[in-house]
């Protein structure tokens, strides 16, 4: 039986965008770095190009990986991949990531309604719903996510965050667990502004409710080392290297 997105236990670490020291981020090089460094647990974003394909890409457009004011979206994928984004390095298709790392665990925040489809379509092709989850901003591209892959695990959107802030207040585990609506994990900066998001309420109740919680964008060691004592299930981060040896304990 195939492992799943939870298999094994916590802590784990999540390869922001992979592992971007020596290529650029989201591309297949940089996911090569994070496993070479032990990462069982890549992250990444989709756009759609205009030829329908599964982009890995953060931003919507071009300007600031590759100096260019185009749109992935306004793109083939034969011309995203003629795009120099480094080093020779160009873009690549969630399909690419999924068959290159069999293993990996895959992290997927689908940017926008339309790469919906595209991402539903490439996890299904290479039949890996179990080692997928699925997440958004948006809770309602959140859930048709869900609904169309529900063999896939997802995270919660930012109203639901909200919600399970609330429900933290009280330290009510129903209430946390209508709060995500069927997510299985709170994935969450420490703060927006003013307003702190993990405590240790939030963390012992979201656990009472049978969620995790992991942290982004943690890139400081001292902060990592703050947040698992604290007992946060993963860190997002673009060191992943650094990471990896504090959750090891080396």
């Amino acid at each position: 039986m195939a492992l799943g997105w939870f298999d094994p236990p916590a802590p784990r670490v999540l390869a922001h965008r992979g592992l971007a020291l020596g290529a650029p981020e989201n591309t297949l090089a940089a996911f090569e770095e994070a496993v070479r460094a032990g990462a069982r647990y890549l992250e990444t974003d989709i756009h759609p190009s205009a030829d329908g394909a599964a982009v890995l890409a953060h931003d919507p457009t071009l300007r600031r990986v590759a100096g260019r004011p185009d749109a992935v979206s306004d793109l083939s994928l034969d011309e995203l991949r003629g795009v120099d984004l480094g080093g020779g390095h160009g873009f690549g298709t969630l399909d690419d990531l999924l068959h290159a790392f069999p293993e990996a665990r895959l992290n997927i925040d689908v940017k926008t309604d339309a790469a919906a489809a595209p991402t539903i379509a490439a996890v299904r092709r290479a039949g890996a719903a179990h080692r997928v989850l699925l997440t958004a901003f948006s809770d309602a591209r959140r859930r048709r996510l869900a609904d169309a892959a529900p063999d896939t695990v997802t995270s919660a959107g930012r109203a639901s965050v909200l919600r399970a802030l609330a429900a933290s207040r009280g330290r009510s585990p129903a209430a946390m667990r209508r709060a995500v609506a069927g997510a299985r994990a709170l994935q969450i900066p420490e703060r927006v502004g003013r307003l702190r998001l993990l405590s240790p309420a939030l963390l012992e109740t979201a656990h009472a409710a049978g969620l995790e919680v992991h942290v982004w964008t943690v890139n400081d060691e001292s902060d990592m080392r703050r947040l698992l004592a604290l007992g946060v299930d993963g860190i997002v981060t673009d060191r992943a290297d650094l990471a990896l040896r504090i959750v090891a304990g080396t």
